[in-house]
Order: structure tokens, then C-alpha cells, then sequence
């Protein structure tokens, strides 16, 4: 009930300042509506959006499921205080898939947080953010659930992303002639995820990316959105590189997964993970690319006896390509195939590929939108899945 609370806490909030503040309605798809204070000292916009998911798995000599759920619904809080400057961002996730995953870790609550975090202009190109965010890891994860160019995210991300973290950032960018822009974020983080509320299990994560933009920016940051809605009449690439190293790592893929549980405590190793991304796009083509790597300093967690206790680092790598046209009447048609290999002398799991067709109708861009994609699993050694999903989002 707490939480309930809290959530009737910050509407109450929000509507009980209208008379403080000048409202503006903005347009669909910017925000249920804007608050600016009187003497323009602070803002917020409040947003919010849901996405409706239904899925059916043919799986090869087993069962059948279908699915129907609402996979993700979310508010949204952003603006700045005092100056703009100093800008802020919340968003709450409210469906069972966004705050699943409670532990001791996470005192046993709901993971409503998802981004909680103030970015400060300190000086001229360079930011401090600090609090939890997405960290500075792969360009799939990085584009918002919001903005993806098909249903979900492909395996690669699902087994090797570093998603969100309590950290503090930097953020540069800078050119280097009239159109080369160069943007480096570095984070130093604690390095088990999201919402934990028990302090510091292992080391520390410290996760550098740099990212080059040969011929200038993209449209509305284009690099960061699936799908080339705003046609862009130039080429336009973004090339990037991060690195990740986890000190003492206690969770299966570093900062995510499961906890290495040993007879003494917690099982610690060092996780470094290694990606490579780009995205180009021109008149409505769009091609994105990824590579990912995992290695661990000792992948098999031992109890104090140097038994194993069965809990294994997931190490190896994959790659992720996915393309796309949108048509002048705002449908696309896209493509995406992906392949993981982990390293079956450590997890006794071979090789799989995924291959995916989907097919978007943009009404209103990435803010209200139907998407279907079609996906074909094969995994080695193991039984072939055909996966079908339609989702419908809403974005206010």
C-alpha cells in the first residue's frame, strides 16, 4: 500500500501546483501537459505510456503458449530546476514485467524506479549525471523501449546488456571539424542493478563509451531511435565503442541476472564486457549493427570447498543486425537477425540464430503506432521456436 501512496502522493502533487504554475497543453505525443513555475525557476512535463502485447510460441515437439499482456506502462517526470542547466528525469514502470524481481537485494519491493536522475551543465560541452539511469553500454539498450523499430529487443541485448544502474556520469562532446562530432560518456557505478538497497555486494562498474558521427548529427537524435521517420536527406552514421568492467562482480552477467549464492556469502569475479555498434540512416533505409563480447575471470562459482554451486557467468558473444524501409505512407517493413554464442565449455549451450520480419504502421511516429514482427528461433541441441507478437503503444 506504501507505494500506492506514493504514486497518489505525486499526483496530488502535480495537480494541487496548478495554480502556482502556467499550464501548457502540449501536442499528442509531447506530455500530458507541461508546468512552468511563475518566475520561470523550475519545469516539469509529466508523460505517460503503455504498450499492449499479445505473443503466441510454437515451440518444435512442445507446447504451444499464447500470451496477452500489457508489457509495458510507464509515467514519466522531466524537466529543471532553478536554471535549465540543471535538468532532471523519473519514470516510474507500473506493469508486472517493469517491477518484477524483487529480492533481499531489493528489500523485497516492487522495482517501481526506473530512472531516477538530475544532469548538470557544469561547463560548456561537459554534464554530471548522477542517480539511476541506463548505462553508457550497447545502442539497442540505450534506445528507449519507446522507440524501437521492432516489437522488442533482440537476444543479444537480453543476454549481454547492461541496462540501468545507481551511477555518476559524464558526458562530453565535442567536433573536430565543421560536421565530425565526437560524444564520450564515462560512468563509475555500484554494479548490481537497478532499485538495490542493500549497498555494495561486490566492486565497483566503471563502463566507458565513445561515439563518432562522421557526418554530423542525426534528426532529433536519430542515432538513438529506431526506424528513419524523419528521412534524413543526408547519409548519416554514428560508429561507437564501450567497455565494461565489473570489479568483483556478484550477478551471472554483471550487473544483471541472477545472484551467485556460495555457503560463505557471495560468489566475486571479475566481468569485463566489450561492445561495437553503428546506425545509419538515409531516406527512410535504416541499418543498425552490434557486436558483444563477455569474459570472465572465473565463469564457475565455487563454495568455499571449491565445489561448484551450479551458478555460471554467462561469457561469449553475439551479433545483432537489423535493417529497414519506411514507406511515404508511414508503414515499414524491417528485418533482423541476430546470433549468440556462448561458450559451451563453460554453459554447455552451442550456438542459436534468430531470425525476425516485422511490419510497423507509424500513425503518429514512435507515439502511437502498431507493430507485428515474426521470428524464427534455432538454437542447437535443443528444440526450434517460432515466435509471433503484435503490440500496439500509445504515447502521451
Amino acid at each position: 500500500m506504501n507505494s500506492r501512496y506514493a504514486l497518489l502522493a505525486l499526483f496530488i502533487f502535480a495537480f494541487t501546483s496548478i495554480n502556482a504554475q502556467e499550464i501548457n497543453a502540449p501536442k499528442f505525443g509531447d506530455g500530458l501537459f507541461n508546468l512552468v513555475g511563475k518566475d520561470s525557476s523550475w519545469a516539469m512535463k509529466i508523460g505517460a505510456r503503455v504498450q499492449f502485447l499479445g505473443s503466441s510460441n510454437w515451440e518444435e515437439q512442445g507446447d504451444n503458449t499464447l500470451s496477452l499482456f500489457i508489457r509495458r506502462a510507464r509515467l514519466k517526470f522531466g524537466g529543471y530546476a532553478l536554471t535549465p542547466k540543471l535538468k532532471y528525469k523519473i519514470e516510474l514502470g507500473l506493469s508486472n514485467r517493469d517491477i518484477g524481481g524483487a529480492s533481499k537485494y531489493t528489500n523485497n519491493a516492487p522495482r517501481y524506479i526506473l530512472d531516477a536522475y538530475v544532469r548538470w551543465n557544469f561547463y560548456q560541452n561537459f554534464e554530471l549525471q548522477f542517480g539511476q539511469a541506463k548505462l553508457p553500454g550497447n545502442r539497442e539498450r540505450i534506445i528507449s523501449s519507446a522507440n524501437l523499430q521492432l516489437v522488442d529487443r533482440s537476444r543479444l541485448n537480453s543476454i549481454f546488456t547492461l541496462d540501468r544502474e545507481f551511477s555518476l556520469q559524464l558526458l562530453h562532446h565535442f567536433t573536430i571539424s565543421e560536421k565530425f562530432k565526437i560524444k564520450e560518456t564515462f560512468s563509475l557505478a555500484q554494479g548490481e542493478g537497478r532499485n538495490v538497497t542493500t549497498g555494495n555486494q561486490g566492486g565497483l562498474e566503471f563502463t566507458g563509451r565513445v561515439e563518432l558521427f562522421p557526418f554530423g548529427d542525426f534528426k532529433s537524435n536519430g542515432e538513438i531511435v529506431g526506424a528513419d521517420l524523419k528521412y534524413e536527406e543526408t547519409p548519416k552514421l554514428a560508429l561507437a565503442v564501450a567497455y565494461d568492467y565489473n570489479n568483483n562482480a556478484v550477478k551471472t552477467r554483471g550487473n544483471q541476472g541472477s545472484y551467485m549464492d556460495t555457503d560463505i556469502g557471495l560468489f566475486e569475479t571479475d566481468i569485463s564486457t566489450f561492445f561495437i555498434d553503428a546506425m545509419f540512416k538515409y531516406r527512410g533505409f535504416s541499418f543498425m549493427a552490434e557486436y558483444a563480447n563477455r569474459k570472465a575471470d572465473q565463469p564457475f562459482a565455487i563454495n568455499e570447498d571449491d565445489t561448484l554451486t551450479g551458478d555460471i557467468v554467462q561469457v561469449g558473444d553475439a551479433f545483432n543486425f537489423q535493417t529497414g524501409y519506411v514507406l511515404p505512407s508511414n508503414w515499414e517493413v524491417s528485418a533482423r537477425y541476430t546470433t549468440v554464442n556462448l561458450d559451451e565449455v563453460v554453459t554447455a549451450e552451442n550456438k542459436e540464430n534468430q531470425y525476425t520480419v516485422g511490419v510497423s504502421k507509424y500513425i503518429r511516429g514512435h507515439k502511437l503506432k502498431i507493430q507485428s514482427d515474426l521470428s524464427y528461433l534455432e538454437i542447437a541441441n535443443s528444440n526450434n521456436e517460432i515466435l509471433y507478437r503484435l503490440q500496439f503503444e500509445i504515447h502521451f
